[in-house]
């Protein structure tokens, strides 16, 4: 087949032997199976920001750090340069991720390397030795659609204990080979601690694991490990071995209106007090 511009670099410097078929196109990137003198690989191609399917990149990419001031800066300026550093922290993103998270026992592919917007990385593989299919594409059981939902839950603690919110997850961002569950596609990840809408993409995340599980399994539709999840993190109770139930009781305490009125009385009297010193050291000067 005719090889993708994109890979050319890689090909030219032995990177790549060959490109065996296309794999995949998603909205940030296309995939192509292709051959290295390591073995099979898959190279992962990421579309250009106006080409691919997050239109709100900033919601996700909020409370990243960015250690150089002067590409911060720039990024936040939106100068070409920064619009050129942003694209390339976007997608040098997913390899930071992908390491992270499998540090943290968490099933994602393997990445070997990435190079001029090209992320080389592990192909996943059936029994057989194809291309892993993804979730949306299999029917399951009631046992098995319990299970591997049960090995997701798990992951996705891990994950959050690992201070990563994936952001997009769902049955087509999961593969599953001899293993098990798989969790792909990562360059939108969410800082848990730092990104102010982590929680809602979080428990996004989970609620559309349920529905979809909860195809094959009906009573896993009812269940709210996402909220459940998030309340212990937040509560910094959260483990990658915590027990989980899927069962979500919100704080029901009634509100202390007099501590409240407390505080805002406190806060009055400091502005007066402050206001006050202010006159005094006008007038006296």
């Amino acid at each position: 087949m005719r090889s993708p511009k994109a890979l050319a670099p890689l090909l030219e410097d032995g990177l790549i032997d060959h490109v065996i078929q296309p794999l995949r196109s998603g909205k940030e990137a296309d995939l192509f199976v292709v051959a290295t003198a390591q073995g099979v690989r898959c190279a992962k191609v990421y579309k250009e920001a106006n080409k691919r399917g997050f239109r709100q990149a900033g919601l996700y990419q909020e409370g990243r750090t960015v250690r150089n001031s002067r590409r911060g800066r720039a990024m936040a300026n939106k100068t070409r340069f920064g619009r050129q550093e942003q694209e390339e922290a976007w997608q040098n993103a997913e390899v930071g991720a992908l390491f992270t998270l499998a540090d943290a026992g968490v099933r994602v592919p393997k990445p070997y390397l990435f190079i001029d917007g090209v992320l080389l990385m592990e192909l996943i593989v059936d029994a057989a030795g194809d291309a892993a299919p993804r979730l949306s594409d299999l029917d399951l059981t009631e046992a098995e659609a319990t299970a591997i939902h049960a090995t997701l839950m798990r992951d996705v603690a891990r994950m959050l204990c690992a201070g990563i919110v994936h952001g997009d997850l769902s049955e087509y961002n999961v593969l599953l080979d001899s293993g098990g569950p798989v969790i792909i596609d990562l360059p939108q990840y969410l800082d848990a601690a730092a990104n102010n809408n982590a929680a809602a993409f979080f428990v996004r995340d989970i609620d559309h694991l349920a529905a979809f599980f909860g195809r094959f399994a009906p009573h896993l539709s009812v269940t709210d490990y996402g909220r459940e999840m998030w309340a212990l993190y937040q509560g910094r109770a959260l483990r990658p071995d915590t027990p989980l139930t899927g069962i979500y009781h919100p704080e029901s305490a009634p509100a202390d209106v007099a501590a409240v009125l407390r505080e805002i009385d406190a806060a009055r009297r400091e502005e007066e007090l402050r206001q006050a010193r202010l006159t005094a050291q006008s007038e006296a000067g």
